[in-house]
């Protein structure tokens, strides 16, 4: 099958990072300058489309047939960018993205970074941040530059012939790295899966642009009465400065080292007068409620749909969706009962009525960023998603029996995890009890091997358990839970063998194989999860571990540690997102509308009169050919805007 390799060059007013490809490719300044490419073997050659050249008829015809594969680092762009440029939509069926088989080995998600990994001879020219700067972003008017908003070729004719020579190189690197790469291609389900998610993005998901806008005016309405209220109080200037704060803070009575979130609020109910309005005000000042608006706002496209929120592989630890643009992996929950009221009071501008029926407003805005997304009319939202998937995924492969039971059952794992731990009969846990709080701090905390770090964390003591319980809690749900307990170590004594070994071992579901400096973990589903360049060292538990190289939290390529629990959350957590996948696409494949999907969680845009939310339901409930035996059970709601049930 033949294959033509892409890279391009563009211009648009609207800042890429910000907004997105579907948004940035929407502007009527949008043009492509360069397209290079490169069909099988052959030589690479560039497209001059700024200077008046165009693409060939043999190019738009491989473009448009899909018998040829096309290939680019991040194809999305490319894809979309040409769609627009030829005002046809192009089919993501018979595109590749070396950035996915990248991603899938663990590698960098940029093409500087899996070039520099690779140690490859072809590396992306260091010149191109200043030369994108130059050609593909609006400039600055000047007396130099003429007042012109826009750098053109003949502007710097010796900076159009580097930027030529950039794009080019970008093609060698993109080619460079898939043959460095073509021993682990994209396997046929993750290339069925990633045709689905650019389906999933081409499509995007309506706004209700109103309501968004109205959300950004009410929280500049009420920021300005607050900034307003505190400079009243404390008579300084700018409230909202920490030094001027702090002395204020100081004069009053009240010194305060940090003027952090969680130290304010302690402070606020420490307190009282006008400490502790001026500290509840600078809460309600420093909550960003409207980022997520706004960022909605900037990536909107002319038709009102948000596209492009969710990256294929973007967690390429376990495989996992990374958000994007609008980050909607990570949206406020709601809690209040009358959404449709505040829905209604807010886009009808009656911020006095809100502010008279609501305690925060930056709370309320919060609460109210889900409704933003809204179907199409004469549709409504499918909303489904697995319970306690991660709980019943470890149940699973550790076959914790007790486990498997309450889950192909009643489904109350806290309050079974209660019972078991401090051996009382499970009808006398009820939900306002004690002990189902204590289960569920145990079950959120423990399942990767966490300790009381972990119980600390999740705010056990700012819940009333004491210190002193802690160190009980975590010895009694280990005592409860013996197998998953025992596969966090007999992992550990697995990996650390197939990696002294170069070696393949098994435990259980799950095998584990060192091959070419890289340690690999085949999941059920036979997708296998990567750690480059393993060795043994001592951990920082004073015992032999594993680390890898990777990007860390510093977001620089690093090495890192890992050991057994760790590894079985990536494998929980990659099993998860496996199932996640494959109900995807059975649900897509009975004519399912997917327009976004949230860890386990997957929201369907269908027509009032078609479609069944148990049909949703019954298809995610069923577990693939490989998850046999285990207990899946997906719930639902249907509803007018996107909410938390």
């Amino acid at each position: 099958m033949r294959s033509l390799s892409i890279d391009i060059e563009t211009y648009s007013d609207v800042d890429l990072k910000k907004s997105g490809v579907y948004a940035y490719t929407a502007s009527p300044q949008f043009e492509i300058l360069l397209f290079a490419y490169a069909f099988d073997d052959d030589d690479i050659q560039i497209i001059d489309i700024a200077n008046g050249e165009e693409l060939t008829d043999e190019i738009i015809t491989a473009l448009t047939n899909e018998s040829i594969i096309k290939t680019a680092y991040n194809a999305q762009f490319e894809r979309t960018c040409l769609s627009k440029h030829l005002n046809k939509k192009l089919n993501p069926t018979s595109w590749q993205c070396t950035a996915v088989q990248s991603a899938m080995l663990g590698l960098p998600l940029s093409l500087e970074g899996v070039a520099k990994v690779l140690g490859l001879e072809e590396q992306k020219m260091k010149e191109g941040k200043e030369l994108i700067k130059y050609f593909s972003v609006p400039c600055k008017p000047t007396k130099v530059n003429e007042q012109r908003t826009r750098n053109h070729p003949h502007h710097d004719m010796d900076k159009w012939e580097t930027f030529k020579n950039y794009c080019i190189r970008d093609v060698q690197v993109e080619i460079a790295i898939r043959n460095k790469l073509e021993k682990y291609p994209i396997s046929d389900s993750e290339q069925e899966l990633y045709i689905l998610d650019q389906q999933i993005n081409d499509r995007g998901v309506l706004v209700d642009i109103e309501l968004v806008r109205k959300a950004i005016e009410c929280d500049k309405l009420h920021k300005e009465d607050t900034f307003t209220q505190a400079q009243m109080i404390t008579g300084l200037e700018n409230p909202n400065s920490v030094a001027q704060l702090k002395q204020w803070l100081i004069e009053n009575g009240v010194e305060l080292e940090s003027l952090s979130k969680k130290a304010v609020s302690d402070l606020a109910k420490e307190t009282d007068g006008e400490v502790e309005q001026l500290l509840n005000l600078r809460l309600q000042l420093a909550k960003t409620s409207i980022k997520k608006y706004e960022a909605i706002e900037r990536s909107v496209c002319p038709d009102k749909r948000v596209r492009g929120l969710l990256q294929f592989y973007g967690a390429n630890r376990t495989g996992r969706w990374a958000g994007r643009l609008v980050q909607i992996q990570n949206l406020p929950q709601n809690h209040i009962s009358d959404l449709t009221l505040a829905r209604n009071l807010l886009r009808s501008n009656d911020f006095n009525t809100l502010e008279m029926l609501y305690e925060s407003i930056p709370h309320l805005l919060s609460e109210l960023i889900r409704t933003a997304f809204i179907p199409k009319p004469n549709h409504r939202f499918l909303v489904a998603d697995f319970s306690a998937i991660e709980a019943r995924v470890i149940a699973w492969l550790a076959k914790e029996k007790w486990r498997m039971d309450v889950f192909a059952t009643h489904g109350k794992i806290y309050e079974a995890s209660a019972s078991q731990m401090f051996k009382v009969p499970i009808k006398q846990i009820t939900k306002t009890s004690p002990l189902r709080q204590k289960g569920k701090l145990a079950e959120l905390s423990f399942g990767y091997g966490g300790s009381v770090g972990a119980l600390i964390s999740m705010g056990a003591l700012d819940m009333g358990i004491k210190e002193s319980e802690l160190k009980g809690l975590v010895t009694a749900w280990r005592q409860a839970n013996p197998n998953i307990t025992r596969l966090w170590w007999d992992i550990d004594k697995a990996a650390l063998k197939a990696v002294k070994e170069r070696t393949t071992t098994t435990v259980g579901k799950i095998q584990i194989h060192y091959e070419s400096a890289m340690l690999f973990i085949i999941l059920p589903s036979g997708r296998k999860l990567s750690y480059i360049k393993p060795r043994i060292e001592i951990n920082k538990f004073g015992r032999e571990g594993i680390t890898y190289e990777s990007i860390g939290t510093t977001k620089k390529w690093e090495r890192i540690e890992t050991y057994g629990a760790k590894l079985v959350e990536n494998i929980v957590q990659a099993i998860s997102r496996d199932l996640l996948a494959e109900a995807m696409l059975r649900v897509a494949n009975k004519g399912y509308d997917i327009i976004i999907h949230v860890h386990d969680e997957i929201v369907v845009e269908a027509d009032m009169g078609q479609g069944s939310l148990k049909e949703v339901c019954d298809i995610m409930g069923v577990p693939p050919a490989w998850a046999e035996g285990l207990p899946l059970r997906a719930d639902g709601y249907e509803c007018e805007y996107y909410r938390k049930d």
